[in-house]
């Protein structure tokens, strides 16, 4: 069944049990987010205690960002040789040979950046202190392995897990999580995926390149944070590649199966059918299941409530601007607080929480320009608001959508999977957001982040000079869209 990743004793030898010594701040959590924290409180001149408790360095190292891209890029180094026909004259064919083999250099990637990134830097900052242990809370106090911890100010940067969603028979049945499926010894047959957001269209998507079946059900569409035009294109280039997507479900049981498990889920009639018909029922059949329905924050059972510390009804600790929950001198920052679960994000807030820790509350938290990435292939971007999240605060907006042959760079590559769309200030021309799917679109957004964070209009983002063939360029392509046919411009005539 699911199991937590194996405990690593990464810092024999450095870490220090504390009892009764002081210090000037705490921070829970020694992951991307405690080690921002730790390091900027330190480099203001604070006596800081981090405290962590397992597996050194946290989720994006250990069993996220770091494991599942490098076997994301495995995987279309694979789709990549398997569609080089798309170019006239090109054949042959890709295929896994060995997944112990990959999976072992995965694992070397996670060491070796795990020592270098984490474990490495302590020595670095003698200010820093790192205790192993597990915090919590008694009557107010901090405790750490039940010894208590006299401190300043707090920092809580525990992180998230999973989120297991409510499925009638799932605490019966097997299943993985993104931490287990990344540590499969094997790889099954068929793969079942429950959840359409991120973590499952991109292992999803992986796994199918590494010649497992792949089915992926939500209750909802793919990406529903993006606009819909884009889980539509996602949906479609999935299924492209023999990935059954099943959106709009929902799930009524799941239960084992002679070779593996069934989950059975309903599904609302199709168009043209009466309202009064019923939802069509249907069994998926996978030999294992993948659930990838979100994450929950590490908030519980610390008895956070004992120090008056608010939560969410999702569990995530509430804060403020500054990044202070609601009881004085302790702050939250990163995936524990449930918003914005990016690692740049968490050491981002992390950074600003301490820096208000130890200097008093001058840093505000500003997310407006955060890009978000999603690495399927084509990759999926975005910054600022969507057309849905403009029109729901009633902006008065307007839109640009650039198909991807209208792209060179696209148009070169034969490779023309993807879309452009940009969402300005109908009155003022300012560019308030931006959702980019292409194959390069994760490194072509960050363009848009800067065009936003310094208040460019479309027009001076369609007047911007770009390098020709290239994917950053549809961008300037999408903001001319505005106001003209770009179909009807010659090679970098715009």
């Amino acid at each position: 069944m699911n199991k937590p990743a194996k405990d690593l004793d990464c810092c024999s030898g450095t870490a220090k049990k504390s009892g009764h010594a002081s210090f000037d701040v705490a921070v829970i959590g020694a992951g991307s987010a405690g080690f921002s924290a730790a390091i900027t409180a330190a480099d203001l001149g604070a006596r800081v205690a981090l405290v962590g408790h397992g597996t050194i360095g946290g989720t994006c190292v250990n069993v996220g960002c770091v494991p599942s891209k490098t076997l994301i890029r495995a995987a279309e180094a694979v789709h990549a040789g398997q569609a080089s026909r798309r170019f006239p004259g090109l054949g042959g064919s890709l295929k896994l040979e060995d997944w112990a083999a990959l999976a072992a250099s995965k694992d070397e990637l996670v060491a070796g950046l795990r020592q270098k990134k984490y474990v490495d830097l302590l020595p670095a900052y003698p200010g820093v202190t790192y205790v192993e242990g597990r915090a919590r809370f008694v009557d107010g106090r901090l405790l750490v392995d039940d010894a208590p911890m006299p401190v300043g100010k707090i920092i809580l940067a525990m992180g998230a897990r999973a989120a297991v969603p409510e499925i009638p028979g799932l605490d019966s049945v097997p299943w993985l999580t993104s931490t287990s499926a990344l540590a499969l010894e094997r790889l099954p047959r068929s793969l079942l995926v429950i959840g359409g957001g991120v973590v499952g269209v991109e292992l999803g998507q992986m796994f199918a390149r590494l010649g497992v079946a792949v089915t992926i059900c939500c209750r909802s569409r793919l990406l529903p944070d993006m606009d819909p035009e884009f889980s539509v294109a996602l949906k479609t280039y999935l299924e492209a590649e023999g990935i059954r997507v099943c959106t709009g479900v929902g799930y009524q049981r799941i239960v084992h199966a002679k070779h593996g498990i069934e989950l059975t889920c309903d599904r609302p009639p199709g168009k043209g059918a009466a309202r009064d018909r019923d939802a069509a029922v249907e069994v998926i059949a996978a030999e294992q299941v993948l659930i990838a329905t979100g994450r929950q924050p590490n908030s519980d059972g610390m008895g956070l409530e004992s120090r008056g510390v608010a939560l969410s009804r999702h569990g995530g600790i509430v804060v403020d601007a500054h990044l202070e929950t609601t009881a004085p001198g302790v702050y939250a920052a990163g995936d524990v607080t449930g918003r914005d679960q990016f690692v740049y994000m968490a050491a981002y807030a992390a950074k600003l929480a301490a820096r208000n820790a130890v200097g008093g509350n001058d840093h505000r938290y500003d997310n407006s320009t955060m890009p978000a990435v999603v690495f399927t292939d084509p990759q999926v971007a975005s910054v600022g608001l969507t057309e849905t999240a403009a029109r729901a605060r009633g902006l008065d907006i307007k839109v640009s959508l650039l198909a991807l042959n209208q792209v060179p760079r696209a148009l070169a590559a034969r490779d023309t999977r993807g879309l452009i769309k940009l969402i300005a200030d109908k009155t003022t021309d300012r560019l308030l957001g931006g959702q980019i799917m292409a194959p390069e679109g994760a490194d072509a957004i960050q363009t848009m982040v800067l065009a936003i964070k310094h208040g460019m209009t479309a027009a001076e983002l369609g007047a911007t000079i770009f390098p020709y063939l290239t994917t950053v360029e549809g961008l300037k392509l999408a903001a001319q869209t505005f106001d003209m046919d770009v179909a009807k411009l010659s090679c970098c005539a715009g």
